[in-house]
């Protein structure tokens, strides 16, 4: 009778022996919040697409944030969605120092200073067409006249007092530009986390829908500047393009169906990796749920260490309050 001297299921035997050579962990440290911001007061705007996700006002931001920090969520990102009438050609609502994004900031860091606040560096919630950028008369979105219009909002949400700012454009360029205003106007410590490998990926619906920005961009896409979902090594160059330019920290988008790239990224390069668990994957999980096919809790977690396992060391997910409430339990327990 032959002898086994390798049998992995010991080190499965019971739960102490699993936790004590567990490789990765899940903590809410790890996960930001996104949330979409309205004007107006006591405002809770239900989002159809997005179940138990909503638009909310300021003053329920407030509320939302003292929640999140009970739980011990360190950060949040914000998106607006602002008034058709507010939305131009030029996107220069994007820009005001007085606008919905830049009050939240202002409001945020004087009630709740010990929240990371994370904004939004694009185009699409104030432009007209939906776009993430500038147009010709073509459709064709400028790169070079956006990354201008980008610079000036960059400088506006730091001046609001923003942690971070999160270019989520995808223009050429624009890293290296944003630091060097950010420098010359003292902004030194704000950091820049780069989106710098968003894929032109058909998840990103309901997120559309939340900020307003769907019903503007129609039948048109986004290709032109966002990356192929059938390329790999093309997100590589851009990740190493915006590290040079500046970046602290680089965005993988979308997250599950994109694990491969979150593993390249942080093998290739070691820089701080965070991952977008983006509306549609939260919509088909939601959906699934709510027919009883899954066990929401123990997939969503399962979801979410798949990151953690490729690479990513955080992740922006719509789930995040939820899964920090579960986490919180399973430690309690």
């Amino acid at each position: 009778m032959s002898i086994l001297t390798h049998r992995p299921r010991r080190m499965r035997k019971h739960e102490n022996i699993r936790k004590l050579v567990r490789e990765n962990i899940l903590t809410t440290s790890d996960l930001i919040y996104p949330i979409f911001i309205v004007n107006g007061k006591k405002q809770r705007q239900n989002i159809d697409s997005m179940p138990s996700i909503y638009r909310i006002s300021i003053d329920e931001l407030m509320l939302e944030v003292e929640e999140l920090t009970k739980l011990g969520i360190l950060a949040i990102a914000l998106f607006p969605s602002v008034e058709e009438n507010k939305k131009s050609l030029d996107a220069k609502e994007s820009f005001n120092d007085n606008g919905l994004l830049q009050q939240a900031v202002r409001e945020l860091k004087k009630n709740h200073p010990q929240i990371s606040v994370i904004t939004d560096i694009a185009l699409d919630p104030f432009t007209t067409h939906g776009q993430d950028g500038l147009i010709d008369n073509n459709g064709y979105v400028l790169n070079d006249k956006t990354v201008q219009v980008l610079v000036k909002q960059a400088l506006s949400h730091a001046k609001a007092g923003a942690d971070i700012i999160a270019p989520s454009d995808m223009m050429d360029g624009r890293i290296g530009i944003i630091r060097q205003a950010l420098e010359e106007n003292n902004f030194i410590h704000t950091n820049i986390l780069a989106y710098s490998a968003k894929y032109a990926s058909n998840y990103y619906g309901p997120f559309r829908d939340a900020i307003g920005s769907a019903k503007n961009l129609g039948k048109d896409s986004k290709q032109t500047y966002q990356i192929d979902p059938a390329n790999s090594n093309e997100s590589l160059r851009e990740v190493e393009l915006d590290i040079n330019q500046g970046a602290d920290i680089v965005m993988i988008k979308p997250g599950t169906p994109y694990l491969d790239i979150i593993y390249r990224v942080k093998q290739t390069f070691g820089l701080p990796t965070f991952a977008y668990h983006v509306s549609g994957e939260y919509a088909m999980l939601k959906a699934a749920a709510q027919n009883n096919w899954i066990n929401e809790e123990e997939v969503v977690l399962e979801n979410l260490m798949s990151f953690k396992r490729a690479g990513a060391d955080a992740i922006l997910s719509y789930y995040s309050k939820q899964a920090a409430l579960w986490l919180k339990n399973k430690n309690n327990t």
